[in-house]
């Protein structure tokens, strides 16, 4: 793996990076036959909004190589309630909109910027779980997340929220991970 990576916060002016990369990923996805991505939820504007949101309360992170955006996934110590309802309480981080550039596929950095979120976190505050919500129907996802240490943990109460999916793995399990190539500035 390339050690010249660095991650640093987003700014709301690299909205149309961490765009670019979601539509990517949302054109790979589409030559994968899933529904995932295949079009913005509800709304290319809502799902905009979203982004941008995230990037102005300082939740969005962006990884570069050299002066090349490879990833980006957005950090939130809260849940999103309508998703996670009661059982996302407690001393979690939520990882969303976690996206690797294609260029990048294959290398573990999803799992290593998971384990970055999770130790970043640990340095200021106790966290038990790191959890996301996952495309309900995409299983090669689920399969993905399993495989790095999560387990489903239960399904979105409102069935038209298309990342109802729960998965959740320890935080004991991130400090394990070298993620001293993610330099943060």
């Amino acid at each position: 793996m390339n050690t010249n990576f660095t991650i640093r916060r987003a700014t709301p002016g690299e909205h149309s990076l961490v765009i670019d990369l979601i539509e990517e990923a949302s054109d790979w996805l589409r030559a994968k036959k899933t529904d995932q991505w295949a079009d913005p939820w509800p709304t290319r504007n809502d799902r905009d909004a979203r982004v941008l949101a995230g990037l102005e309360r300082g939740e969005t992170w962006l990884v570069w190589d050299g002066r090349a955006p490879a990833a980006t996934m957005t950090i939130c110590q809260e849940p999103i309630p309508h998703v996670w309802g009661k059982s996302g309480r407690g001393d979690a981080v939520y990882v969303h909109r976690l996206v690797v550039g294609r260029a990048y596929a294959g290398h573990d950095l999803g799992g290593v910027m998971i384990d970055w979120a999770v130790q970043r976190e640990l340095r200021t505050r106790p966290v038990e779980w790191v959890r996301v919500d996952v495309w309900t129907t995409n299983e090669g996802l689920h399969a993905y997340y399993r495989r790095q240490g999560f387990i489903r943990c239960g399904t979105c109460a409102d069935p038209k929220y298309p990342s109802g999916a729960l998965f959740q793995k320890s935080a004991d399990t991130a400090p394990k991970t070298d993620t001293s190539f993610l330099e943060e500035t």
